[in-house]
């Protein structure tokens, strides 16, 4: 397939993903056929680069496990509470929050009584 790019033209032939056919749904009353990957995409390795001074890395989520790798009834249970304690946090900080404006004290007061 020949695409232009700021008026240079080049080649690019997308890669092949191979599929295995799932199974038939029916969505809106159409019908529907799931597709899935015959093999997993290969994960690249995770480096550590710098740009200008500042250290980045091509993998930003560390050591999250690459998609498709199934996870414990341990770490899902883990992950569920994580996120129910940040959005505890959450309200009870917006709650503070509200609750300072309304009583009108300014934040350097608030945390001093805190």
């Amino acid at each position: 397939m020949q695409l232009t790019y700021r008026g240079t033209t080049y080649e690019y032939n997308p890669p092949q993903v191979e599929t295995v056919d799932g199974n038939l749904g029916k969505y809106r009353g159409l019908d529907w056929r799931f597709r899935n990957r015959q093999k997993s995409p290969v994960i690249q390795p995770t480096h550590t680069l710098t740009y200008r001074g500042v250290k980045y890395s091509n993998n930003p989520l560390g050591d999250v496990k690459p998609m498709g790798a199934p996870l414990s009834v341990d770490e899902k249970a883990r992950a569920l509470m994580v996120g129910q304690e940040k959005a505890n946090l959450n309200r009870e900080q917006s709650m503070l929050g509200r609750l300072v404006d309304e009583v009108g004290l300014n934040a350097s007061e608030a945390n001093h009584h805190a």
